[in-house]
């Protein structure tokens, strides 16, 4: 099946045109889904509860371990999918996404059964004490026990609709569920309502990744005679080419977030050391962190397409100019962004818990944060550049770099130096090493790929 409309947006869209009709609606839903998250920590902290505020905060390294599955079905299966557009290669195109989707519900099962088999020994590794294991617990019963496989589908699914250009409907369908989330917290959370507190945060989550998902397969029904995208049971197939393709580029991906998940366990498990007060401020600080991160990310996705399918397809110059234009416009915000957060921790804390230790501690870490803003956004713009391209080596070479390399040797080293107030600057002495790596890498693969056109 040819859509001309579709590659339309891929050949023939001015630049601008092309990156904001696929990055814009990404953006918007990646900052949508903070606000989610942010929900559960503001209606959470309105309780004035630190207990419960731990609970959600220490319950995060689980539920960043689902994007290890997103980012191997779904980045992987998205970065196939464009390609083989890309390529015309439209049957390879239903396999990859049949393949990711069938893949992601299986696994997805898989992590809510040994999670929920191995609680006890899980709360221990989180960091969770006899003060704060019942608050974590019942959070995780609804976001992980039930809500794995919800979770993980509506992201990944979200992936694959993006593929083929459709950004607007997979920021749609992802927004639905995080502003049904936003909707439910109070109600869920707050004495007013059902008083359930942190258990109530994990149950609105639940919900909302519940509604997203039907959001996508009623959107797949609908555009069935017009999408690229396919879940039929008769698309899925473990041929080579289709596996291979899929794990090139996602098993990196989900490396990366399951050393992400270490990372955040390590620095949960450190902060946990200055009690309950710190651990709801680095929860706070986290979460507001990744307004600006979350951003880069988004815009980082939202160009995957494009820089899949004008790569597949031979045209470097446009990929090329594609890449530099996203590039001016992630720095001007990020920066612009990091400079308010760093001047505005104080305030900003405050705004989530009105407790003088916590804004102590919380404006001390937003602003080690906030300095690794900038070359935050470089290296997720290379990383995404390889993912795009099929350079998975490159791409776990970056994840190996950043958390094994250096952050987390960091966090050891700035804890037994600074204590709790070094812990963010490990992450800065991380990203800068890996955003000037990365406009390296970036710099000979355009001239690679430019030399190889030439002949």
């Amino acid at each position: 099946m040819k859509n001309e409309k579709k590659e339309e947006l891929f050949e023939q869209y001015p630049i601008p045109k092309a990156v904001a009709t696929l990055a814009i609606p990404t953006v918007l839903s990646s900052l949508v889904m903070v606000l989610y998250n942010l929900a559960d920590t503001y209606f959470v902290g309105m309780l004035n509860d630190p207990i419960q505020n731990a609970g959600v905060a220490l319950a995060a390294p689980v539920l960043l371990a689902f994007n290890a599955v997103n980012n191997l079905f779904g980045v992987g299966s998205s970065s196939m999918m464009s390609r083989a557009l890309g390529r015309k290669e439209y049957d390879v195109v239903y396999q990859s996404s049949a393949f990711g989707f069938y893949s992601a519900v299986f696994f997805g099962f898989l992590m809510a059964l040994f999670c929920t088999i191995f609680s006890a020994p899980l709360l221990n590794l989180l960091g969770a004490d006899e003060q704060t294991a019942q608050a974590t617990s019942e959070y995780m019963f609804w976001t992980v026990t039930c809500g794995a496989v919800p979770a993980i589908l509506n992201v990944v699914m979200a992936y694959l609709v993006r593929s083929e250009g459709s950004a607007l409907h997979a920021s749609i369908g992802t927004m639905s569920g995080c502003f049904l989330n936003m909707i439910l917290d109070p109600i869920f959370i707050l004495p007013w309502g059902l008083n359930m507190g942190a258990e109530g945060a994990g149950l609105a989550t639940f919900l909302s990744n519940c509604v997203a998902c039907v959001y996508f397969f009623v959107l797949l029904f609908v555009k069935r005679k017009s999408t690229y995208v396919c879940i039929s049971p008769k698309k899925f197939t473990l041929k080579k080419k289709i596996v291979v393709g899929v794990c090139a580029v996602g098993i990196p991906a989900s490396i990366q977030n399951l050393l992400n998940v270490t990372g955040s366990t390590i620095l949960n498990n450190f902060t946990s050391a200055s009690g309950a007060d710190a651990i709801a401020a680095m929860g706070i600080s986290q979460k507001v962190y990744m307004v600006p991160m979350q951003i880069s990310m988004g815009l980082s996705q939202g160009i995957m397409p494009l820089l899949s399918y004008t790569y597949a397809s031979g045209n470097i110059g446009r990929m090329k100019k594609t890449l530099g234009f996203a590039m001016k416009v992630a720095l001007t915000f990020i920066l612009a962004i990091a400079v308010c957060f760093f001047f505005g921790s104080g305030f900003v804390t405050k705004l989530f818990m009105d407790n003088e230790s916590i804004i102590q501690y919380g404006t001390h870490l937003l602003r080690g944060f906030s300095i690794a803003l900038p070359f935050l956004c470089l290296d997720f713009i290379a990383v995404g550049v390889f993912q795009s391209v099929g350079m998975g080596r490159e791409a776990l070479l970056f994840a190996i770099l950043r958390k094994i390399i250096f952050e987390i040797p960091g966090l050891f080293l700035m804890n037994a130096l600074f204590g709790v107030f070094g812990l963010p600057y490990a992450q800065v002495i991380a990203e800068v090493v890996l955003a000037v790596t990365g406009m390296l890498v970036l710099r000979k693969f355009f001239r690679k790929a430019e030399k190889q056109k030439a002949v």
